[in-house]
Protein backbone atom coordinates (compact mmCIF):
# COMPACT_ATOMS: atom_id res chain seq x y z
CA UNK A 1 0.00 0.00 0.00
CA UNK A 2 2.78 2.42 0.95
CA UNK A 3 4.62 1.67 -2.32
CA UNK A 4 1.46 2.42 -4.32
CA UNK A 5 0.98 5.72 -2.51
CA UNK A 6 4.58 6.73 -3.10
CA UNK A 7 4.38 5.74 -6.76
CA UNK A 8 1.35 7.99 -7.20
CA UNK A 9 2.41 10.84 -4.93
CA UNK A 10 2.57 13.27 -7.85
CA UNK A 11 -1.06 12.58 -8.66
CA UNK A 12 -2.07 13.08 -5.03
CA UNK A 13 -0.24 16.41 -4.91
CA UNK A 14 -1.97 17.51 -8.12
CA UNK A 15 -5.40 16.69 -6.75
CA UNK A 16 -4.94 18.58 -3.46
CA UNK A 17 -6.11 21.97 -4.90
CA UNK A 18 -9.22 20.28 -6.29
CA UNK A 19 -9.96 18.70 -2.90
CA UNK A 20 -9.54 22.05 -1.15
CA UNK A 21 -11.80 23.77 -3.69
CA UNK A 22 -14.46 21.05 -3.33
CA UNK A 23 -14.37 21.22 0.46
CA UNK A 24 -14.68 25.02 0.58
CA UNK A 25 -17.44 25.40 -2.00
CA UNK A 26 -19.31 22.06 -1.78
CA UNK A 27 -18.94 20.58 1.71
CA UNK A 28 -18.30 23.49 4.08
CA UNK A 29 -21.58 25.25 3.10
CA UNK A 30 -23.51 22.12 4.17
CA UNK A 31 -23.41 23.43 7.73
CA UNK A 32 -26.20 25.76 6.57
CA UNK A 33 -28.53 22.76 6.41
CA UNK A 34 -29.20 23.34 10.11
CA UNK A 35 -31.53 26.14 8.99
CA UNK A 36 -34.03 23.53 7.77
CA UNK A 37 -34.59 22.46 11.38
CA UNK A 38 -34.90 25.98 12.76
CA UNK A 39 -37.07 29.04 12.43
CA UNK A 40 -33.99 30.79 11.17
CA UNK A 41 -33.57 34.52 11.66
CA UNK A 42 -30.45 36.08 10.06
CA UNK A 43 -30.10 38.59 12.90
CA UNK A 44 -29.95 35.81 15.50
CA UNK A 45 -27.77 33.39 13.52
CA UNK A 46 -27.68 29.62 13.93
CA UNK A 47 -27.19 29.72 17.69
CA UNK A 48 -29.99 32.16 18.44
CA UNK A 49 -32.66 30.82 16.06
CA UNK A 50 -35.40 28.63 17.50
CA UNK A 51 -35.12 24.87 16.83
CA UNK A 52 -38.40 23.53 15.36
CA UNK A 53 -37.42 19.98 14.36
CA UNK A 54 -39.21 18.73 11.25
CA UNK A 55 -41.86 21.45 11.15
CA UNK A 56 -40.43 22.97 7.97
CA UNK A 57 -40.56 19.62 6.19
CA UNK A 58 -44.15 19.00 7.38
CA UNK A 59 -45.20 22.38 5.99
CA UNK A 60 -43.27 21.73 2.79
CA UNK A 61 -44.87 18.33 2.11
CA UNK A 62 -48.31 19.78 2.73
CA UNK A 63 -47.79 22.70 0.34
CA UNK A 64 -49.48 22.16 -3.03
CA UNK A 65 -47.18 24.74 -4.62
CA UNK A 66 -44.16 22.62 -3.66
CA UNK A 67 -45.61 19.49 -5.28
CA UNK A 68 -46.54 21.47 -8.38
CA UNK A 69 -42.94 22.67 -8.56
CA UNK A 70 -41.76 19.08 -8.11
CA UNK A 71 -44.01 17.92 -10.95
CA UNK A 72 -42.77 20.66 -13.27
CA UNK A 73 -39.12 19.96 -12.41
CA UNK A 74 -39.40 16.22 -13.01
CA UNK A 75 -41.47 16.68 -16.16
CA UNK A 76 -39.17 19.14 -17.88
CA UNK A 77 -35.96 17.48 -16.65
CA UNK A 78 -36.99 13.98 -17.77
CA UNK A 79 -38.11 15.28 -21.16
CA UNK A 80 -34.80 17.10 -21.49
CA UNK A 81 -32.87 13.99 -20.40
CA UNK A 82 -34.64 11.60 -22.77
CA UNK A 83 -34.83 13.82 -25.85
CA UNK A 84 -31.45 15.41 -25.18
CA UNK A 85 -29.74 12.02 -24.93
CA UNK A 86 -31.49 10.64 -28.02
CA UNK A 87 -30.72 13.70 -30.16
CA UNK A 88 -27.07 13.77 -29.04
CA UNK A 89 -26.60 10.06 -29.83
CA UNK A 90 -28.37 10.31 -33.20
CA UNK A 91 -26.34 13.39 -34.12
CA UNK A 92 -23.08 11.61 -33.19
CA UNK A 93 -24.09 8.54 -35.24
CA UNK A 94 -25.00 10.59 -38.30
CA UNK A 95 -21.86 12.72 -38.01
CA UNK A 96 -19.78 9.55 -37.89
CA UNK A 97 -21.29 8.44 -41.20
CA UNK A 98 -20.22 11.61 -43.06
CA UNK A 99 -17.35 10.74 -45.37
CA UNK A 100 -16.19 14.27 -46.20
CA UNK A 101 -13.78 15.23 -43.41
CA UNK A 102 -14.01 18.95 -44.23
CA UNK A 103 -17.82 19.02 -44.11
CA UNK A 104 -17.75 16.86 -40.98
CA UNK A 105 -15.47 19.27 -39.11
CA UNK A 106 -17.50 22.32 -40.16
CA UNK A 107 -20.77 20.67 -39.10
CA UNK A 108 -19.31 19.60 -35.78
CA UNK A 109 -17.91 23.06 -35.06
CA UNK A 110 -21.15 24.83 -35.96
CA UNK A 111 -23.13 22.49 -33.72
CA UNK A 112 -21.04 23.56 -30.71
CA UNK A 113 -21.67 27.29 -31.11
CA UNK A 114 -25.11 27.51 -29.38
CA UNK A 115 -23.59 26.03 -26.21
CA UNK A 116 -21.50 29.18 -25.76
CA UNK A 117 -24.50 31.51 -25.96
CA UNK A 118 -25.92 32.67 -22.63
CA UNK A 119 -29.47 31.67 -21.78
CA UNK A 120 -30.44 35.35 -21.86
CA UNK A 121 -29.58 35.43 -25.57
CA UNK A 122 -31.18 32.05 -26.26
CA UNK A 123 -34.46 32.91 -24.55
CA UNK A 124 -34.54 36.26 -26.36
CA UNK A 125 -34.17 34.45 -29.69
CA UNK A 126 -36.89 31.98 -28.69
CA UNK A 127 -39.24 34.79 -27.68
CA UNK A 128 -38.75 36.50 -31.03
CA UNK A 129 -39.12 33.31 -33.07
CA UNK A 130 -42.25 32.14 -31.22
CA UNK A 131 -43.96 35.52 -31.02
CA UNK A 132 -47.36 35.99 -32.70
CA UNK A 133 -45.63 37.72 -35.61
CA UNK A 134 -42.44 35.70 -35.31
CA UNK A 135 -40.72 33.44 -37.83
CA UNK A 136 -42.35 30.19 -36.66
CA UNK A 137 -45.92 31.49 -36.77
CA UNK A 138 -45.34 33.20 -40.13
CA UNK A 139 -44.02 29.92 -41.54
CA UNK A 140 -46.93 27.88 -40.15
CA UNK A 141 -49.48 30.29 -41.62
CA UNK A 142 -47.64 30.50 -44.95
CA UNK A 143 -47.78 26.69 -45.23
CA UNK A 144 -51.47 26.76 -44.20
CA UNK A 145 -50.76 24.52 -41.21
CA UNK A 146 -52.50 26.99 -38.91
CA UNK A 147 -55.09 29.64 -39.69
CA UNK A 148 -53.76 32.10 -37.14
CA UNK A 149 -50.77 32.61 -34.83
CA UNK A 150 -50.19 30.00 -32.13
CA UNK A 151 -49.51 31.36 -28.65
CA UNK A 152 -46.50 29.18 -27.91
CA UNK A 153 -45.49 31.32 -24.92
CA UNK A 154 -49.04 32.10 -23.84
CA UNK A 155 -50.58 28.65 -23.41
CA UNK A 156 -49.49 26.20 -20.73
CA UNK A 157 -49.71 23.09 -22.94
CA UNK A 158 -46.79 24.25 -25.10
CA UNK A 159 -44.35 25.39 -22.43
CA UNK A 160 -42.63 22.08 -21.55
CA UNK A 161 -42.03 21.37 -25.25
CA UNK A 162 -40.65 24.86 -25.85
CA UNK A 163 -38.28 24.47 -22.87
CA UNK A 164 -37.18 20.99 -23.98
CA UNK A 165 -36.40 21.82 -27.60
CA UNK A 166 -34.71 25.09 -26.65
CA UNK A 167 -32.34 23.07 -24.47
CA UNK A 168 -31.84 20.49 -27.22
CA UNK A 169 -31.00 23.18 -29.78
CA UNK A 170 -28.46 24.73 -27.42
CA UNK A 171 -26.76 21.59 -26.11
CA UNK A 172 -27.04 18.77 -28.69
CA UNK A 173 -23.74 19.53 -30.40
CA UNK A 174 -21.87 19.90 -27.13
CA UNK A 175 -23.43 16.77 -25.58
CA UNK A 176 -22.50 14.73 -28.64
CA UNK A 177 -18.74 15.28 -28.12
CA UNK A 178 -18.30 12.40 -25.69
CA UNK A 179 -20.34 10.04 -27.92
CA UNK A 180 -18.21 11.01 -30.92
CA UNK A 181 -15.09 10.27 -28.86
CA UNK A 182 -16.53 6.89 -27.81
CA UNK A 183 -17.33 6.02 -31.45
CA UNK A 184 -13.75 6.90 -32.44
CA UNK A 185 -12.53 4.27 -29.96
CA UNK A 186 -14.44 1.39 -31.55
CA UNK A 187 -12.21 -1.17 -33.27
CA UNK A 188 -12.43 -0.62 -37.05
CA UNK A 189 -11.99 -4.35 -37.64
CA UNK A 190 -15.53 -4.85 -36.32
CA UNK A 191 -16.90 -2.60 -39.06
CA UNK A 192 -14.90 -4.46 -41.69
CA UNK A 193 -16.12 -7.82 -40.38
CA UNK A 194 -19.75 -6.61 -40.42
CA UNK A 195 -19.31 -5.30 -43.96
CA UNK A 196 -17.91 -8.65 -45.10
CA UNK A 197 -20.99 -10.29 -43.60
CA UNK A 198 -23.15 -8.11 -45.82
CA UNK A 199 -24.25 -5.48 -43.28
CA UNK A 200 -25.23 -2.14 -44.78
CA UNK A 201 -24.40 1.22 -43.17
CA UNK A 202 -27.53 1.29 -41.03
CA UNK A 203 -26.97 -2.29 -39.84
CA UNK A 204 -23.35 -1.51 -38.95
CA UNK A 205 -24.54 1.51 -37.03
CA UNK A 206 -27.14 -0.57 -35.15
CA UNK A 207 -25.09 -3.71 -34.47
CA UNK A 208 -21.57 -2.28 -34.10
CA UNK A 209 -21.62 1.43 -33.24
CA UNK A 210 -24.48 1.47 -30.73
CA UNK A 211 -23.27 -1.58 -28.74
CA UNK A 212 -19.78 -0.06 -28.81
CA UNK A 213 -20.90 3.14 -27.09
CA UNK A 214 -23.47 1.51 -24.78
CA UNK A 215 -21.19 1.68 -21.68
CA UNK A 216 -20.72 5.40 -22.30
CA UNK A 217 -24.48 5.92 -22.65
CA UNK A 218 -25.17 4.08 -19.36
CA UNK A 219 -22.53 6.00 -17.38
CA UNK A 220 -23.76 9.36 -18.72
CA UNK A 221 -27.37 8.47 -17.92
CA UNK A 222 -26.40 7.61 -14.34
CA UNK A 223 -24.53 10.90 -13.99
CA UNK A 224 -27.30 12.95 -15.61
CA UNK A 225 -29.99 11.40 -13.42
CA UNK A 226 -28.16 12.86 -10.43
CA UNK A 227 -28.78 16.31 -11.95
CA UNK A 228 -32.35 15.67 -13.02
CA UNK A 229 -33.70 18.02 -10.32
CA UNK A 230 -31.11 20.70 -11.06
CA UNK A 231 -31.54 21.20 -14.80
CA UNK A 232 -34.64 23.37 -14.96
CA UNK A 233 -34.01 26.95 -13.92
CA UNK A 234 -32.92 29.33 -16.68
CA UNK A 235 -35.66 28.73 -19.27
CA UNK A 236 -38.55 28.50 -16.76
CA UNK A 237 -37.28 31.57 -14.92
CA UNK A 238 -36.77 33.67 -18.05
CA UNK A 239 -39.77 32.54 -20.10
CA UNK A 240 -42.25 31.18 -17.59
CA UNK A 241 -43.79 34.14 -15.80
CA UNK A 242 -47.40 35.24 -15.61
CA UNK A 243 -49.97 32.78 -16.96
CA UNK A 244 -47.34 30.05 -17.32
CA UNK A 245 -46.29 29.96 -13.66
CA UNK A 246 -48.33 26.83 -12.86
CA UNK A 247 -46.31 24.82 -15.39
CA UNK A 248 -43.01 26.69 -15.27
CA UNK A 249 -42.17 27.06 -11.57
CA UNK A 250 -39.49 24.49 -10.69
CA UNK A 251 -37.89 23.54 -7.38
CA UNK A 252 -35.02 25.98 -7.91
CA UNK A 253 -37.46 28.82 -8.55
CA UNK A 254 -39.47 27.71 -5.50
CA UNK A 255 -36.32 27.86 -3.35
CA UNK A 256 -35.41 31.27 -4.80
CA UNK A 257 -38.92 32.57 -4.17
CA UNK A 258 -39.08 31.52 -0.53
CA UNK A 259 -35.43 32.11 0.26
CA UNK A 260 -34.74 35.47 -1.38
CA UNK A 261 -38.12 37.06 -2.10
CA UNK A 262 -40.07 36.02 1.00
CA UNK A 263 -37.11 35.55 3.35
CA UNK A 264 -38.14 32.11 4.61
CA UNK A 265 -34.64 30.66 4.53
CA UNK A 266 -35.61 27.62 6.60
CA UNK A 267 -38.28 26.44 4.17
CA UNK A 268 -36.03 27.09 1.18
CA UNK A 269 -33.25 25.05 2.83
CA UNK A 270 -35.66 22.19 3.56
CA UNK A 271 -36.67 22.12 -0.11
CA UNK A 272 -33.00 22.09 -1.12
CA UNK A 273 -32.24 19.17 1.22
CA UNK A 274 -35.19 17.21 -0.17
CA UNK A 275 -33.91 17.81 -3.70
CA UNK A 276 -30.41 16.62 -2.76
CA UNK A 277 -31.70 13.44 -1.10
CA UNK A 278 -33.86 12.54 -4.11
CA UNK A 279 -30.87 13.14 -6.43
CA UNK A 280 -28.70 10.78 -4.36
CA UNK A 281 -31.42 8.11 -4.41
CA UNK A 282 -31.70 8.40 -8.19
CA UNK A 283 -27.93 8.07 -8.70
CA UNK A 284 -27.48 5.09 -6.38
CA UNK A 285 -30.68 3.43 -7.64
CA UNK A 286 -29.72 3.77 -11.30
CA UNK A 287 -26.19 2.61 -10.52
CA UNK A 288 -27.53 -0.50 -8.75
CA UNK A 289 -29.81 -1.31 -11.70
CA UNK A 290 -26.88 -0.92 -14.11
CA UNK A 291 -24.77 -3.29 -11.98
CA UNK A 292 -27.52 -5.92 -11.91
CA UNK A 293 -27.94 -5.71 -15.68
CA UNK A 294 -24.19 -6.16 -16.13
CA UNK A 295 -23.69 -2.69 -17.58
CA UNK A 296 -20.95 -0.17 -16.80
CA UNK A 297 -21.51 1.80 -13.62
CA UNK A 298 -19.91 4.51 -11.53
CA UNK A 299 -19.28 2.33 -8.46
Amino acid sequence: MKKKLMAQKTLFIMIIPCMIYTFIFSYYPLKGWIMAFQNFKPAKGYAGSKFVGLDQFKFLFGDIEFWRSMRNTLGMSLMNLVFGTVFAIVFALLLNEIRSEGFKKVTQTVSYLPHFLSWIIVTSLISNMLASDGMVNNLLMALHITKGPVLFLGEQKYFWWVATFASIWKETGWNSIIYIAAIAGIDQDMYEAAQLDGANRFQRMWHVTLPGIRPTIVVLLIMNLGWVLNTSFEIPYLLGGGLLQDVSQTLDIFVLKYGMNIGNYSLATAAGIFKSVISLILVFGTNAVANKLGESSLM
